[in-house]
């Protein structure tokens, strides 16, 4: 394919993106940029997180990985639904209660204003990673299929990006991206659709034809069920649950959106709306996954992994399917890393900085957070570059890896609020809130020694949560 039409394809669609943001963002505020003045239809809301949820790594990692796990990733994506009933009727109705604008104000009023803030900063930690995780894998395979035969340079390309995200946020935030993710969620799940389709024609193949093709290959296994392994089932449904909670119901991002809905109903339908067509999705994503490795075997590609679906997409496909996987891919990009810039803003500007409590003017507010925007987008500039280093072949693992160690605090942190009724020493929340994560790291590193055959998995998000829980039991006020 041309790398001039992907590029001019590229500038069509950032110019349309544009467009939506100037549509949505006009007459803005920072309660706009915040919550979206609490208006968002829950549809749209909805639909829009399922781009939000999915991203770039879901796009290309989750198909790349069948070919070593078979569909082992729909275990974790029955867990997602189950956390996402529970993030709708334990969680929402706690928020809207409290007519939260951060989620983490909850934690101030719980259990104080250093609790508060060591909650901020664990999202602002993990969300800063995940986002520029998923960020990295997407500006890489563009940069390889169009921008290095330019000459361009990788650090070029993640600066274009990002000033293209800051472009369409700086004014609307929340009020826009729910438009503009809407969009997005639409061309990425039609080029999913589409891709397929084209493969089942050029393979022979229909729908019962495929998945037949794909036991044969060994490709159609769910469930694991060997007990020991990282991907026995009851571990990843486990694991899935507790990572949507954590990733989305105690995420500003997520629960940011799902703030923005004017009724608790409406978001609760919202959620588990969402919970039922990721599962949908994801296999989707999983049956695509199988039908790129039967396409790979009749074509002799040698790629896997990450690299799978871009070098079937772009160098064994016909021109009209090498656009298609390029839309898709930014469409893909786009919502987990416009929704990350602007959740890491208000939490700064909100959690960290009292925006809200400062006795400014409203101008001279939203010039604090705009400059804030700006900082936030360097900070994506220098993890991208740092993740460009790792080079890591398979993203999705890495991020929920990782996740595993941010997020442990934080869900020790709810469910220590939400379960028990203690008070805590607040000036030693802090402390528990990195030692957790420090004795998770060595328990993972070390779990041969410790478990034996038994591996340990994403249920280390789990034990994370459990020690940063036992640590804030243990500095509970009588």
């Amino acid at each position: 394919m041309n790398p001039i039409v992907l590029l001019l394809i590229i500038v069509a669609y950032f110019a349309l993106l544009l467009w939506v943001a100037y549509r949505t963002g006009k007459n803005s505020n920072n309660e706009s940029f915040f919550i979206g003045n609490r208006k968002s239809n829950w549809m749209l809301v909805a639909f829009g997180m399922i781009g939000t949820s999915l991203s770039g790594v879901t796009f290309v990692s989750v198909p790349g990985a069948v070919g070593a796990d078979s569909f082992h990733y729909l275990q974790i994506t029955i867990g997602y639904l189950i956390g996402y009933v529970i993030i709708a009727y334990v969680l929402l109705p706690l928020y809207y209660r409290l007519k939260l604008t951060s989620i983490y104000g909850y934690l101030q009023e719980r259990m104080g204003q250093i609790s508060y803030k060591s909650g901020a900063w664990i999202f602002i930690v993990s969300r800063l990673v995940g986002a520029t995780a998923r960020l990295y894998l997407v500006v890489n395979i563009l940069q390889l299929a169009i921008l290095d035969s330019f000459g361009v340079p990788f650090i070029v390309t993640t600066l274009v990006i990002l000033a293209m995200i800051i472009l369409y946020t700086y004014e609307g935030g929340v009020k826009t991206i729910v438009w503009t993710d809407t969009l997005q969620t639409t061309c990425m799940l039609l080029g999913l659709i589409i891709c397929s389709v084209y493969m089942m024609n050029h393979l022979g193949l229909n729908f019962t034809d495929s998945i037949t093709q794909m036991q044969k290959s060994g490709y159609t296994e769910i469930f694991n069920i060997d007990v020991n392994s990282k991907a026995f089932f009851f571990k990843q449904v486990l694991a899935g649950a507790f990572i949507t909670i954590t990733m989305t119901g105690i995420d500003q991002e997520m629960m940011q959106k799902s703030l923005s809905v004017t009724k608790l109903k409406d978001s609760q339908k919202n959620m588990v709306t969402l919970g039922f067509v990721l599962v949908l999705v994801i296999s989707l994503f999983l049956f695509m996954g199988g039908l790129l490795h039967l396409y790979g075997q009749t074509e002799h590609v040698v790629s896997s992994g990450d690299q799978l679906f871009p070098d079937i997409a772009l160098n064994h496909m016909p021109p009209f399917i090498s656009v298609i996987f390029i839309i898709a891919l930014i469409s893909a990009l786009f919502p987990s890393a416009d929704g990350a810039m602007t959740a890491l803003t208000s939490s700064l500007c909100i959690d960290i900085f009292g925006l809200k409590e400062k006795k400014i003017s409203d101008k001279a507010q939203e010039k604090f957070r705009k400059r804030i925007h700006l900082i936030v987008a360097f900070s994506f500039l220098i993890m991208v570059i740092i993740f460009k280093l790792i080079n890591d072949n398979s993203m999705i693992g890495l991020i929920l890896k990782l996740a595993g160690f941010t997020y442990g605090p934080l869900l020790g942190l709810f469910a220590f609020g939400i379960f028990t009724k203690f008070r805590v020493q607040d000036r030693l929340v802090p402390y528990v809130c990195i030692a957790a994560p420090v004795i998770s790291y060595f328990i993972d590193k070390f779990q041969e020694n410790i478990f034996g055959d038994f591996k340990i998995g994403l249920e280390l998000l789990i034990i994370n949560g459990l020690l940063t829980f036992l640590g804030l039991w243990l500095i509970r006020k009588k």
